[in-house]
């Protein structure tokens, strides 16, 4: 699988129901348990595949086109599972109404398999930055 934009994600961004600069953005990491489907739509979704708690993306940042943030550390991770992916949504305080915005993949050191310790993810400093439009 390559990185995607969830199909309902896409529609809140080119709605304005989802803005990167003011809104509550997280990223979690889902285990090899789970496979991307454009239907998901909500973080409910991503079922048992969740790995550790989100964190919230910080010093966000779009310009020329491009999403950005400051790389993200999912702290002390439970060993024994297979991270294979970071899925990125806008936070509402509820599972069932957390809009998914992207499934990404390609990010250097993934798959990776957990040990109890930090897993960081370095997001890409070229011009696509963590994704772009």
């Amino acid at each position: 699988m390559a990185n995607a934009l969830y199909p309902k994600g896409k529609e809140k961004i080119l709605s304005a129901a989802i803005n990167f600069a003011s809104d509550t953005i997280k990223a979690v990491v889902v285990t090899n348990a789970y496979t991307y489907s454009a239907a998901h739509e909500f973080l409910s979704d991503l079922g048992a595949a969740l790995v550790g708690p989100a964190q919230e993306l910080t010093n966000k940042s779009v310009a020329n086109g491009a999403f950005d943030a400051d790389d993200v550390t999912f702290p002390t991770l439970l060993a024994g599972n297979t991270v294979k992916a970071v899925v990125l949504y806008k936070d509402t305080g509820v599972a069932g109404s957390s809009v998914l915005i992207d499934y990404i993949d390609d990010v250097t050191g993934l798959p990776l398999a957990t040990n109890g310790g930090d897993v960081q993810i370095q997001w890409s400093n070229g011009p696509y930055r963590i994704f772009s439009l």
